[in-house]
């Protein structure tokens, strides 16, 4: 009786993951189904005169070490001065304010169309200062870029004559790494975000399912935005969010592959924690507010609707991972070695945890002419890691299912200054992951005392992943890994009296004014 009280739960989790699993595998096929649809659009010579006007949203929230490099690199875009401006949105609470607008005069001084808006509160957070700025804004398109993205020079010539055709909605271009090989982390997050821009957005954009701005590094038809209902601040993925209610007020979306924007990877894992939690919880609130709209949809092709479950519960598969973990050293303590059952469920372990995986990285890897080698290197990594991470995002889908909103914390910069960042995120210590990181310990040594020879590999990717991931938060916490530094949470505040006044954008500044007003 034991044994199936073990035996069934056990199984059930693998099968749920295996169904991920093969999702993934299912991504790779409908790439290569559909691989002709995506060859590069050839680049269109559109005349200075009848280029659209685009306004460039940077959204800023304390970026003090990274946001004089990204009004530079942006001001360096090839486009007309006359069709093209510069928002500064800036919702910083310390002496950002001050760098951004000195920054914004000196690009004025140089004839760029540069604004600086500042709100007095944080309503809406980045949805809310990307709404506010719509009101203010001079373009027919409005590209946005977050504080750590360094956009090339002809991005936007490169992306606007797809809004030739009036029923684009929006174009996302590809992320690029400015710091890839920092660590193993930043390898491990290259190597995520490869698999999302190179097979996941490929995929849907080629077999014509919906797929998502990814918040950054992209493009909107203005109306479309307003058609769709505007930006909305009851999640904390709102980019998301209005990509689903665009496509599903008839918009199209493009996905260019081939023009990278390269942009700053969390290089703390508190940071990258901290942006996954907001990831995983944002889109299990999208996915509680939008998919019942798309189901209902019922002149929408099934399989749109169905990539929409996948699309908006990727991240359910971090509490399996966590079933599965705990699970594991009973399983490998009740069920005999020899019996059919239990090789059954060792083989399904293996196959749901590095098969689909496996080939959908090296896909990544592959389309973007880097080596399979790299995918195959850092997939155990990417592995250990993922389950390490497992009961923080755990928490994050049962808040997405159950809270609201709540706060949008920021992912800290270095830019340039790698040893002077000021920020550093703050999630709470790893005991859950201590906790389930010893289980694996002896679910090592229970897979090698029980004959379970498939399985302690993976016992052992657990181990892994528990302990770097509770290893790591710690040296953090301790300031063992990086200089001490002021928590995010707590930014200093400066008084508005000491920014004093800013020729040449009263405009702006009175309508922010009022609007806080």
């Amino acid at each position: 009786m034991a044994t199936y009280l073990i035996a069934v739960p056990y199984l059930s989790v693998l099968l749920a993951l295996v169904f991920y699993g093969l999702h993934r595998s299912h991504l790779v096929w409908l790439l290569w189904k559909h691989r002709e649809s995506l060859p590069p659009a050839a680049p269109r010579n559109i005349p200075d005169a009848e280029l659209p006007y685009v306004t460039v949203q940077l959204p800023l929230f304390n970026e003090p070490d990274v946001l004089e490099r990204l009004l530079e690199t942006v001001a360096q875009i090839d486009y007309p001065a006359d069709r093209f401006e510069i928002q500064v949105l800036d919702d910083s609470t310390d002496d950002s304010r001050e760098l951004a607008r000195a920054k914004v005069i000196e690009l004025r001084n140089r004839g760029v169309d540069a604004v600086y808006i500042h709100r007095h509160d944080r309503v809406g957070f980045k949805a809310g200062a990307l709404d506010h700025g719509l009101t203010l804004a001079k373009g027919e398109l409005v590209a946005i870029f977050d504080a750590d993205f360094l956009p090339q020079p002809g991005f936007l010539r490169t992306v606007v004559h797809h809004f030739a055709d009036p029923k684009v909605g929006c174009v996302q271009a590809r992320w690029g790494h400015l710091n890839r090989e920092v660590s193993i982390l930043t390898r491990v997050q290259a190597l995520m975000l490869d698999g999302h821009h190179m097979v996941e957005n490929r995929a849907r954009f080629a077999s014509g399912h919906f797929f998502n701005f990814s918040g950054t590094g992209g493009i909107w038809r203005r109306e479309a935005i307003g058609a769709a209902g505007g930006w909305q601040h009851d999640t904390l993925t709102e980019d998301l969010d209005l990509s689903y209610r665009a496509q599903l007020a008839g918009w199209k979306f493009v996905y260019r592959e081939d023009h990278v924007t390269p942009a700053e990877l969390p290089e703390e894992m508190e940071a990258f924690r901290a942006q996954q939690f907001r990831w995983a919880k944002g889109t299990v609130q999208t996915a509680r507010k939008l998919l019942g709209r798309v189901w209902a949809r019922t002149d929408l092709p099934f399989s749109v609707r169905l990539e929409a479950i996948f699309h908006m519960t990727p991240h359910f598969a971090y509490p399996l991972m966590v079933m599965l973990a705990v699970l594991l050293l009973p399983m490998l303590l009740v069920m005999p070695a020899s019996s059919t059952v239990g090789l059954a469920l060792d083989l399904s372990l293996m196959f749901a945890s590095t098969g689909s995986l496996l080939t959908f990285y090296v896909v990544a890897e592959r389309s973007q002419g880097r080596s399979a080698w790299g995918a195959l290197r850092r997939l155990p990594w990417l592995l250990a890691i993922g389950s390490g991470m497992s009961p923080w995002l755990t928490k994050a889908v049962w808040q997405g299912l159950t809270a609201e909103t709540g706060e949008f914390v920021r992912t800290p910069k270095k830019g340039d200054k790698a040893k002077q960042g000021r920020y550093r995120a703050r999630t709470s210590l790893p005991w859950v992951e201590m906790l389930i990181g010893a289980e694996s310990a002896a679910a090592v040594v229970a897979a090698v005392v029980t004959h379970h020879y498939i399985a302690a590999p993976f016992a052992m990717l657990f181990l892994m992943g528990f302990g770097y991931v509770s290893l790591t938060v710690t040296r953090e916490r301790l300031g063992l890994n990086a200089p001490a530094a002021a928590p995010l949470a707590q930014p200093e505040r400066i008084s508005e009296p000491s920014l004093g006044p800013m020729p040449g954008f009263e405009e702006g500044a009175r309508a922010t004014d009022s609007a806080a007003a």
